[in-house]
């Protein structure tokens, strides 16, 4: 790791401490305290004006580059499990690359997709005692068997429904 690395993620720990937060707020209380004795001129303003758009303008990039870190980080976490999951799909690997309109129509086929589970499924949580196989093969109704709105959960082999 090089040394903006190092030194971003650093201040990045420091500047989320609860310290910080205090330093921060001490620094504002003394600033407020001093105004009577300033008489709250334009100088006494644009110290504070000044002091905290510079801290906030460098602790920007700061905070950016330990984000980007941090996404690329957990984006190699999830791909090591996509690659490693039988059954995963390997195309979701380096997904973050696509251009955003191939993933806007990914997240609204997940949404869909969802949306078929809870609606011809009824799953919204699993039991923790079910089986994922019982989940997975609902049981239709008598006469209505064609209807996919009318799905119901089967049972566990204890007379327990499943979902």
């Amino acid at each position: 790791m090089g040394f903006f690395q190092k030194f971003s993620h650093a201040v990045s720990d420091m500047i989320g401490s609860a310290w910080a937060f205090v330093i921060a707020l001490v620094v504002i209380l003394v600033w407020a305290v001093t105004g009577p004795v300033f008489g709250f001129n334009d100088t006494w303003q644009l110290v504070i004006n000044t002091g905290t758009t510079i801290v906030t303008f460098l602790v920007v990039f700061l905070i950016q580059n330990t984000q980007n870190r941090d996404a690329r980080a957990m984006h190699l976490k999830l791909d090591e499990i996509l690659r490693a999951v039988k059954g995963a799909r390997n195309s979701f690997i380096d997904l973050e690359d696509e251009p955003d309109e191939r993933l806007r129509h990914l997240q609204e086929t997940f949404k869909r997709l969802a949306e078929h589970e809870r609606v011809h499924h009824g799953v919204e949580t699993a039991p923790q005692e079910a089986d994922q196989a019982t989940l997975d093969e609902p049981v239709r109704r008598g006469e209505e068997a064609g209807d996919p709105d009318d799905v119901q959960p089967k049972e566990d082999g204890g007379g327990r429904r499943a979902a």
